[in-house]
């Protein structure tokens, strides 16, 4: 019988073992788009998050009450409800980032993320590992988001966070706050991340022989 997780690893799962976006590709559709400002990828992070969270622990309370065979439709109506309360609150109190993400925040919707979550593993977990994960996964989107647009908004506008960080002579990289340069940046930052994940992996076998 496998071992339980607890709140802390199912939480690091998500955040850095099976990270949705470094690790799952999962969510690329506004990974890509939005992610041409700091503020926008942290924004998008932190609705998605909100969003995940909720949708997480709802369905993981519901899930003896929810028939198998509409488990699919029953989760698109818990997950539209939180997206249309977020959207609402959005437009009332942070209107400048509910403009600047425009109809990305009610694409959450249908965002792969929360729905493989949903489906992979809110369904079959009780509430507070649901919660744990749903934070997790919500936070290391994130984190991967905003590292990818802060990237992007440097090399592209010389700033981060609207923040002047480049010389005066910079020329700006225009082609970095367009759709190949959210790829190329992308595609370089998983580079990364894999090299990062061997090398571990390598010290990792290398000690495990040392102590055999």
């Amino acid at each position: 019988m496998p071992k339980q997780k607890n709140f802390l690893q199912v939480f690091v799962n998500g955040l850095i073992t099976e990270n949705p976006t470094f690790t799952l590709m999962l969510g690329m559709c506004p990974t890509l788009a939005i992610t041409t400002a700091a503020s926008n990828g942290i924004g998008m992070g932190l609705a998605t998050t909100f969003v995940l969270v909720c949708s997480n622990l709802f369905i993981s309370l519901l899930r003896k009450v929810i028939p198998d065979k509409v488990r699919i439709p029953a989760f698109i109506v818990v997950i539209a409800s939180f997206v249309t309360i977020l959207e609402m609150l959005l437009k009332a109190y942070i209107p400048a980032l509910s403009e600047s993400l425009g109809m990305y925040i009610p694409l959450i919707v249908v965002n792969c993320i929360i729905f493989a979550r949903a489906e992979a593993f809110a369904f079959k977990n009780g509430p507070v590992l649901s919660l744990a994960d749903g934070l997790g996964m919500g936070l290391g989107f994130t984190a991967a988001i905003t590292i990818l647009s802060a990237i992007r908004e440097l090399f592209g506008n010389g700033t981060i966070f609207g923040a002047q960080i480049m010389p005066e002579a910079y020329q700006p990289m225009g082609i970095m706050l367009n759709v190949p340069g959210g790829f190329v940046t992308l595609g370089l930052l998983l580079a990364l991340v894999n090299a990062i994940k061997n090398l571990a992996a390598k010290r990792a076998a290398a000690k495990k022989e040392e102590l055999a």
